[in-house]
């Protein structure tokens, strides 16, 4: 089974989503675990089952704190707990956008509503009062605007006669409970999808000046330059060859720098049994925490090593500046 994602938990009060998640961790089956709950209430009540299920905790009141500093001293416990994933769970905090854009891709939050409706608070209220036939709840990736990120899922809950604000807020925290887990599950378990991987390599590649996309061996991968003149600078790599490695293939200066970094790295980079001795290096992608800004790098690098000096030259130019 591959690793599992570390995920760290962010309450206010007493914690019935993190309860949820904490507990559909205890499966030998889910793909994360709960590494951290933390709060900026010291007297929360998820902080006790926290700690009675033995899970580190951390707390920090955030009255008499600037924001800022407060947000980052939430992440810095977020970074000592080893957390991949952050999961807000009732974290009755509004997050600096500093704080997000450390978190980006790898923050949750669930909102009790069917987002895009009725952002922020008394949502059950509103819904009662638009008369919906639905209520529900949204697992969303958090950003710097208000219960705005991009929803990864979704449940719905009917509205029956004479529901009040508190009878269907019961209903919608059910539902919550069963969302939340499933939804970070398969967020957390993307990662380690070779399909989701090829795809995140394929838009960072096509990104780059005068790229196509084609096979090569079978494999996809993206070159540079011209129709009959281009040539490949990266290649999907999916466990060939006995190499049980999901990853990319570029190019390095040749077999010296390839073995001093497969040296310096052996669970990031790997030599591949067939393109290694013509210098290309392999990078494991299907593990936790990988560093996308270094593999953009990588495929920068490899892209100006196979791209006509027509390409280059304004490059070299611009990186001067």
């Amino acid at each position: 089974m591959a690793e599992k994602a570390r995920v760290a938990v962010l309450i206010s009060g007493g914690g019935t989503n993190m309860a949820a998640l904490l507990y559909a961790a205890k499966a030998d089956d889910c793909p994360y675990e709960i590494v951290l709950v933390g709060s900026n209430n010291p007297d929360a009540g998820g902080l006790k089952l926290a700690v009675a299920e033995g899970v580190p905790t951390f707390a920090l009141p955030h009255k008499g704190m600037a924001r800022a500093d407060h947000d980052q001293a939430m992440h810095e416990a977020l970074v000592a707990a080893g957390a991949d994933f952050v999961a807000l769970a009732g974290y009755m905090r509004i997050l600096t956008p500093e704080f997000v854009s450390k978190w980006e891709g790898r923050m949750l939050n669930i909102h009790p509503s069917l987002l895009p409706l009725y952002k922020g608070l008394h949502t059950h209220q509103r819904a009662l009062e638009a008369g919906d036939t639905h209520a529900g709840c949204s697992v969303h990736l958090v950003t710097a605007d208000l219960d705005d990120g991009p929803v990864l899922g979704q449940t719905k809950v009917a509205i029956l006669p004479g529901d009040t604000e508190d009878s269907l807020s019961a209903r919608v925290l059910i539902a919550e409970h069963q969302l939340y887990s499933r939804t970070l599950a398969a967020h957390v378990s993307r990662e380690n999808d070779p399909a989701w991987i090829e795809e995140r390599i394929g838009s960072l590649a096509l990104g780059l000046p005068e790229t196509s996309s084609r096979t090569a061996h079978g494999s996809p991968a993206w070159r540079v330059g011209g129709e009959k003149s281009g040539k490949f600078f990266a290649i999907f790599f999916n466990r060939h060859h006995g190499e049980q490695a999901v990853g990319i293939l570029v190019k390095t200066s040749g077999e010296d720098e390839m073995a001093a970094l497969v040296d310096q790295d052996p669970d990031i980079y790997f030599r591949p049994a067939y393109y290694g001795p013509s210098g290309w290096i392999g990078i494991r992608l299907d593990r936790q925490g990988v560093d996308w800004d270094h593999v953009r790098g990588w495929l920068e690098r490899s892209w100006r090593s196979c791209a006509p000096k027509k390409l280059t030259r304004f490059l070299d130019v611009a990186d001067q500046f």
